[in-house]
């Protein structure tokens, strides 16, 4: 990797070191609200390393050209996930501050008395055990053996996708679970069915936003130029199209219906979510994290143009970050708009230490796996 990455890894890791210095000091402050930020922060960061996972065994079943360009970038990235699991733990301690499931008055609500076989604080960390137990597992094996496949220079695809199918069915079940645990219970009395969904469309939203970015980063370095063309960009853009245009759609599916059911149980969630400047912020995300880049997207030449795809890809993480905190901020501060400079600083404290763990995991391997149907795909486009 070249010495811009690893001069980007050392910045991320002294700007997440003196982030989480200003953490602590917001936790002994206000703890209820560093709790608040760093979930929201959590949530987004964890995203990267999710969204990666499905992305990797998408490419292993599929095995288009796309995926091999980034794939080492998508490996990195799930090797990430015990960073992640650590990361998790102060949410564990701040159950109390963030759920009312876990609160001493949980019991004279009778909603949240029928529901804590469910929502009780033992199974909430046994089932999260479970979550980042199958996330490990699943990236452990899959970056494991695509080394071994680099190293012994054997195939290695039939075990690859026999992972990646019911690895995939796995990830669809633990990722809807851990939206529910995580931000759904934050409001435990109202639900979703198409709510773990949208997190998924999101995290593999941000996941390739990222990777894009990354692989612009790189696409001028040996050995990743040599594969880098306007092609695989413009292949990467539409995946990214496809993938913006499936998250507005659940997005808007999920208003719809619960607009038209209008039930008490239901409506009050959006309507929290549209009081005051949150009616802006939700205006904000159907502007800039659907409209504009679905318009920009539909280009071929932005496609191609990997500096201007990066660009796009730049600000569809940018409002993936609103999105989260429009998803979490309101269960907190229903009345109106409202952010806490802790939001910003627990962004950059799990950020920087996540991004100084993804490139030195990237480091770590050479750019371009040494897979069959990768060195196929290079021998066809060179004799044509």
């Amino acid at each position: 990797m070249s010495s811009r990455m690893d001069a980007i890894r050392n910045r991320a890791f002294i700007v997440g070191i003196i982030a989480v210095a200003l953490c602590l000091a917001g936790a002994f402050i206000d703890p209820q609200q560093f709790f608040r930020s760093y979930l929201a922060a959590f949530i987004y960061w964890l995203g990267f390393p999710l969204g990666s996972l499905a992305l990797l065994m998408l490419h292993h079943l599929v095995g288009g050209r796309w995926g091999f360009m980034i794939q080492r970038l998508l490996e990195a990235a799930v090797r990430t996930f015990p960073v992640t699991a650590v990361l998790f733990l102060p949410l564990l301690g701040g159950m109390r501050w963030l759920y009312p499931w876990a609160q001493a008055a949980a019991d004279a609500d009778p909603v949240l008395k029928g529901k804590s076989s469910y929502l009780n604080p033992a199974f909430f960390t046994a089932r999260a055990l479970i979550y980042f137990a199958v996330w490990i597992g699943c990236g452990y094996a899959l970056a494991k053996w695509s080394r071994d496949q680099d190293r012994a220079g054997v195939s290695l695809i039939g075990r690859l996708q026999s992972l990646s199918g019911p690895g995939l069915a796995l990830y669809g079940i633990t990722v809807t679970f851990s939206a529910i645990d995580w931000i759904m219970s934050l409001e435990p009395d109202w639900y979703s069915t198409i709510y773990g969904m949208i997190f998924m469309v999101g995290h593999g939203l941000a996941a390739l936003a990222l990777t894009i970015i990354a692989a612009r980063m790189l696409a001028d370095e040996p050995p990743l130029s040599e594969v880098a063309a306007p092609e695989r960009f413009h292949d990467l853009g539409n995946l990214l199209l496809a993938l913006v245009m499936f998250w507005a759609y659940l997005a808007f599916s999920q208003f719809l219906i619960i607009w038209s059911e209008n039930l008490s149980e239901e409506i009050p969630w959006y309507v929290r979510r549209t009081a005051g400047g949150w009616r802006t912020f939700a205006l904000i995300l159907v502007i800039f994290q659907f409209a504009l880049p679905f318009l920009l997207l539909l280009s071929r030449a932005a496609k191609r143009h990997a500096r201007f795809l990066a660009l796009i890809a730049l600000l569809v993480l940018a409002m993936h970050w609103a999105d989260i905190l429009w998803l979490v901020a309101p269960a907190f501060h229903p009345n109106g708009f409202y952010v806490h400079w802790l939001d910003v600083v627990t962004l950059a404290a799990l950020g920087g230490i996540w991004i100084a763990a993804f490139l030195y995991f990237l480091a770590a391997s050479a750019l371009l796996p040494h897979d069959p149907r990768f060195i196929e795909a290079v021998s066809e486009a060179e004799a044509t």
